[in-house]
């Protein structure tokens, strides 16, 4: 009968922390498709795994070139992995568009996958709220001979007709 104290004690707060931890700090999430080659998942055979650090998406503080996890502004049950292209302010060239561009209105940003073939992404759904940006990718976990840090990789300047730098003048 001591046994089930003890387990049922265990579970009452384990249970709890462990939930409380994952929604404030974050977790480990399979990369699923082709979107973001070859940065993730290069060899398509194998996937990788990242850590979604939800922690630092609370400030609403992003830079152009960091990978994060949103929610899709068509489907809220579905969750996006991409690159954050540009910010409020910036005017984009869209890919595939010889005229035109887009201005980021405030509060949102420009998204974008590495394999633009492959993506599902702003150049389909236009600029998306930062309220959908739940967490930043930061490090590789798995497979092993892949751990890494993600760091933020800029863009291609010749996309930007106008960049804000108010702000991130430290970027270029």
């Amino acid at each position: 009968m001591m046994w089930r104290k003890v387990l049922v004690g265990t579970a009452t707060l384990f249970i709890p922390v462990t939930i409380t931890t994952l929604d404030l700090f974050g977790y480990v999430a399979k990369v699923e498709g082709a979107s973001m080659q070859p940065v993730l998942n290069p060899d398509t055979e194998k996937r990788d795994y990242v850590y979604l650090n939800k922690w630092a998406a609370h400030s609403y503080r992003f830079e152009r070139g960091e990978i994060v996890s949103l929610l899709s502004p068509f489907n809220p049950d579905q969750t996006l992995i991409k690159r954050i292209i540009g910010l409020e302010g910036d005017v984009i060239r869209p890919i595939n568009c010889k005229e035109g561009s887009v201005t980021i209105p405030e509060g949102h940003c420009w998204v974008e996958g590495d394999h633009h073939k492959q993506s599902m992404d702003s150049n389909l759904f236009g600029p998306v709220s930062l309220a959908l940006i739940v967490a930043k990718a930061s490090h590789i976990v798995w497979p092993p001979h892949r751990w890494q840090r993600l760091k933020p990789i800029h863009p291609n300047l010749d996309r930007y007709i106008m960049q804000n730098h108010t702000t991130d003048d430290n970027l270029f």
